[in-house]
This record gives structure tokens, sequence and C-alpha cells, in this order.
């Protein structure tokens, strides 16, 4: 009331009629920034509401279904769903729930499940919300349903998401590359990501109960949180497009479709890094684009050092084999690819490691891929970020310099990507024939 007062006295107060048309000028353009300030609060709640719609492709067939490990090895989650549920067990009716459920604890201990107050000793139980098929565990929304699979101990369970494809994707691509980014470099992240993933699960999740994990070791992914109008509109636009190559007996399959944050200046052969089959789309490419949109921390990083009893540590613990070598003191380089990016360099400008030979404290020796070593020391790869460095040591500890470009460098070149679609215009298709030379898009759906 007293904003209104004032306002009112402001206008009749003065009884200059050129003063007065200006207040009400003013108090018109308050009238319309209040109204655009309110329809842009519906907007972006409209937005969010949007992400809640739901979920599509429900009814895909088994091989289109992604199984994602969410957690491993717990003894309790909490859970929450805001709609209608039912749950699930071998061999017995589903029992369903009209009601949305609050948040509650799901324990194990002894093999017998604890859901809320229902007690249950199956060894997998499913639960599976209604439209729109989300639900909520640890604080963290996602789309599909969720396996609780009690593991051989009998007092922990993993927890794995079953979702359809698309849907899957729309909770991977921002988290592996900026939403922000230009269109045709998200496209072409999710053709890649699509074809990695149908990879890994048709040649490793026939062996396990989940096909992919939700973190870096396959793709990040992040579910509802990752999603955005943009990201959805980038997964319709490519639905069922995934990568493909022929293979030396005549017929063609998908590949393996790594990728990478920054190559430095050339990606690198798939069978350097992480050896198995040979696949033509997985050779190295020389790529005149990442240094342009790469941050200067990612495409040079800065100088690290470890303590070598750390290193020896790790290694040992991670290869038990190289319990043969006692201690490891030493640390050679013994193969890697050299790449000229200027013709007038008579030394190569990067030099990436493929192979190390670590010598033991007992006179033995053993070899492991540069890019396990790497990623034995440094999991998370924040400060060892590639295979591209010098090592030296110095005192009891190794000093990793020169390093360049971040990640694997296999496949596509993700700031590269964004640099081609940026800078010079190219479409995903372009994009993805550079970085997976021979290979060949087709529409699985």
């Amino acid at each position: 009331m007293a904003g209104k007062y004032i306002l009112s006295h402001r206008v009749t107060r003065h009884t200059n009629p050129e003063m007065a048309l200006r207040n009400k000028v003013f108090f018109l353009f308050c009238l319309i920034k209040i109204s655009i300030l309110t329809a842009a609060i519906s907007l972006n709640g409209c937005a969010k509401r949007k992400q809640a719609e739901t979920s599509p492709q429900m009814d895909a067939k088994p091989p289109f279904w992604v199984r994602v490990l969410l957690l491993d090895d717990v003894n309790n989650i909490r859970l929450k769903l805001n709609c209608s549920w039912s749950i699930s067990r071998p061999g017995l009716q589903k029992v369903h729930f009209r009601q949305p459920a609050e948040s509650f604890k799901i324990t194990i201990q002894s093999g017998d499940m604890t859901i809320g107050e229902l007690n249950c000793d199956d060894s997998e139980i499913s639960i599976e919300p209604d439209s729109p098929y989300i639900f909520n565990i640890n604080g963290s929304d996602y789309r599909g349903n969720l396996r609780l699979i009690t593991n051989p101990d009998g007092n922990s369970f993993d927890a794995v998401n079953y979702v359809p494809l698309e849907p899957y994707l729309a909770g991977v691509i921002s988290a592996e590359m900026p939403s922000y980014w230009e269109p045709a470099a998200l496209e072409a992240q999710a053709i890649a990501s699509r074809t990695y993933c149908l990879f890994i699960k048709r040649r490793f999740g026939v062996n396990r109960h989940w096909d992919v994990k939700k973190t870096e070791s396959h793709q990040v992914y992040r579910g509802l949180a990752a999603e955005s109008g943009q990201i959805w509109k980038v997964v319709n636009k490519t639905a069922g497009k995934v990568l493909m190559c022929h293979l030396e007996d005549g017929s063609s399959d998908i590949f393996p479709a790594y990728y990478s944050s920054s190559c430095g200046g050339h990606t690198e052969d798939s069978r350097n890094v992480f050896g198995g089959a040979a696949y033509s789309p997985l050779r190295g490419v020389y790529c005149p684009y990442c240094e342009q949109t790469a941050k200067s921390l990612s495409l040079l990083w800065p100088e690290v050092t470890f303590d070598g009893n750390d290193i020896s540590e790790r290694l040992i613990q991670r290869y038990p084999v190289l319990k043969q070598l006692e201690k490891i003191v030493d640390i050679v380089p013994v193969r890697q690819s050299e790449y000229h990016l200027r013709k007038e360099n008579s030394q190569p400008d990067i030099v990436r490691l493929t192979q190390i030979k670590l010598a033991g404290s007992n006179g033995k020796f053993d070899f492991v891929r540069a890019e396990d070593f790497c990623r034995t020391i440094d999991p998370e790869g924040r400060r060892i970020k590639s295979a591209v460095f010098k090592i030296k040591k110095t005192n009891d500890s190794w000093v990793f310099y020169d390093g360049r470009g971040w990640g694997h460098s296999v496949g596509m070149c993700q700031c590269g990507a964004q640099a081609m679609a940026r800078m010079e215009g190219k479409t995903a298709e372009q994009i993805l024939l550079f970085y997976y030379p021979d290979s060949f898009i087709e529409c699985i759906y």
C-alpha cells in the first residue's frame, strides 16, 4: 500500500503536464517489466516441468534398453517416487502401489532386503514407476526402472538403472560436452555416444548384470540433471543414428566410437591405447582444430609431481603381477607414437607414450600400457591428463612435464569437433567422418 500511495502522490503532486506524462510512462514501463519478468519465471517453470514429461521409448525392444550401474556394493539407498509404482520379484506377481512414495530407505542384511516396511529375500528386485517413469535415488532423478541386485556376500547390492537408449543419451550428452556448444558438435557427440554405448553393451554386457557405468569409465551419465530442451532436440534429431564401418570379412557393424576432450593436435590409433581389434575408423588423424577452442590448461597442462612410493603402491595394487618387482624404482618409456605437425620441425611435435617399462628393486621388470599407467596413478585424469608427457626422477619423486592434450585421444576430439562446427560450419556428419575415417552413418530404428 505504501508503494501505491507514493506513486499516486507523485503522479498527482506535479501540476506540470510534461512531468505527469513522464510519471505515467515510467509507471507503464514498470508494469511491462514486471510482466516480462513474470512471463520469464513462468517459462522457466515450464522448462523445468518439461523435463518431467513422460519418458519416451518405454516400449523399446530389449536391444535398445541400457543397464546403467548407478551404485555398486552399497548396503542402503534412499528412494522416492512421485507417481504410482510397482515392485516385481522373480516368480511372484507384481505388487502395484497406487500412491506416490515419499522418501524411504532400502537396506540389506544377510541376504534380506528391506524396502520401507516390506521384507524381501529375493536376489533381484525391480522397482518400476508408472508415467512419467521417473524415480529419485539418493537425491538424483533418473528415467526408466530401477533394479536392485544382491551381491554374493548378501550384505550389499548393486543399483542398476534400466533405461531406454534415447533417454539415457539425454542424460549423457551435456555431461560429456557443454550444452551451449554448437548444435553440430552436440549432434556428433550424440551419435558417437549412442554407438559407443551399443558396442559396449553388446561386447561386455552379456557377461554381467549391467552394461555401462555412469562414470568416466564409460560415459558420464547424470540422468535428468543433465537434460534440457536443447539436449532433447539433439537427441530427437539424431535418434537411432549410429556409426558403422566395414570389417575384414566384408560385413559392416558398429565399432567402439571412443572420444576424448582434446587430442592436442593428433588423435591416436586405438590399438596403441586399448589394444584389441583394429578398426579402420580408429586410426590416428591430424587435428588442427582443438587448439582453437581448448582451454590453455587442457591443451598444455602444467608440471605435476607424484611420490615414488605412492606410484609403486598404486601400480602393484592395481596389477598384482607386479608384486614380483617388490618395489618399482624406475619408469622407462619404451614405445611411443611420434607426430610432426609442422614440416619445418625436425623433431616431432607430439610424442605420445604407448608402453612403459617398470623396473623393480630386485632387478626384475615388466611392462604396462601407458594409458593404464596414467589412469592407475591418477584415476580421474585431472593431473596427468594424457599420455603425452616427459618424465624425470627427482629424489624420491617422479615429475611429469611438457604435458599436452586431455584424454586418451582415440576417436573424436571434442574440442576439435566444436572448432569444426563453430569456425568452419561443419555438420555433424562431416565432423564424424573426419575423426572416424572410413566410417558411415546408419539409422537402426
